[in-house]
């Protein structure tokens, strides 16, 4: 598997970065974990505008979805040789909703589903592609999933945005790579079910026995280089920091 940074930022963009969005590549075939602020311009560096082949959403707060609808314009009014075939979409119950509501004023009330073929998420292990997925619920105030990738023995696992859960340790167990978000600073904030800070990243890590950790979702007015610290006090392999364009081979 092939793993590219599209965006990386927590919250909303940055100045360097599009909200959270990662391209997995194996066989061919692409896959994207989020498509938040920003990232459909940027994912247009890594692919075509109409090389996705699957999506998944982690959950549907804007930050993770909401370029979804400028995604549904390019594959609904495509200009050289008519509408999309519809792509699958992977996310939480009401995703089309969701984003029918955001978008505000789609031809029909069913537009969405002309281009996009939604899914509903739910705890359980299928198939994307070439892809064995298992998704499970995260502790987040919405709806929200992580997921663990499998594909020729290899590994990865997104967490989603997350407070601290047995079910990310699960996730991430025995991982290659583990994309983990550490939104909060340790000593800082301190509100349960919601982020999680780079120590806690570090020692979710440790505890899942994941050979490999990159912090994501990192806010702009949070400090990246205090949240590698602290991972890197609790977790004793590669501690990485996410950001646009980088890519790892799993």
């Amino acid at each position: 598997m092939k793993l590219t940074v599209v965006g990386c930022s927590g919250s909303f963009p940055s100045a360097e970065s599009a909200c959270s969005s990662y391209l997995v590549e194996a066989d061919g075939f692409r896959l994207l974990l989020d498509m938040g602020n920003g990232a459909l311009g940027e994912l247009q560096r890594h692919c075509g505008l109409y090389d996705l082949d699957a999506i998944f959403l982690s959950h549907l707060h804007a930050d993770h979805c909401i370029d979804m609808c400028a995604y549904f314009v390019a594959r609904y009014y495509r200009h050289d040789g008519g509408r999309c075939d519809p792509i699958p979409v992977y996310g939480p119950e009401g995703t089309e909703h969701r984003l029918t509501t955001a978008y505000a004023d789609t031809p029909t009330a069913s537009s969405m589903s002309e281009v996009f073929d939604f899914h509903t998420v739910k705890p359980s292990t299928f198939e994307i592609g070439p892809f064995t997925v298992h998704t499970e619920r995260v502790a987040h105030p919405v709806e929200a999933y992580g997921i663990r990738v499998e594909h020729g023995g290899r590994v990865l696992t997104y967490s989603g945005d997350t407070g601290v859960t047995p079910a990310l340790d699960e996730l991430a167990r025995d991982a290659d790579l583990f994309l983990c978000e550490a939104a909060f600073t340790h000593g800082k904030e301190n509100i349960p079910d919601l982020h999680l800070n780079g120590r806690e990243a570090g020692e979710t890590a440790a505890r899942a026995g994941a050979r490999r950790l990159v912090l994501t979702h990192i806010p702009p007015w949070t400090d990246p280089q205090v949240n590698l610290t602290d991972a890197r006090t609790v977790f004793d392999g590669p501690v990485d920091l996410a950001a646009p364009s980088l890519s790892y081979e799993i």
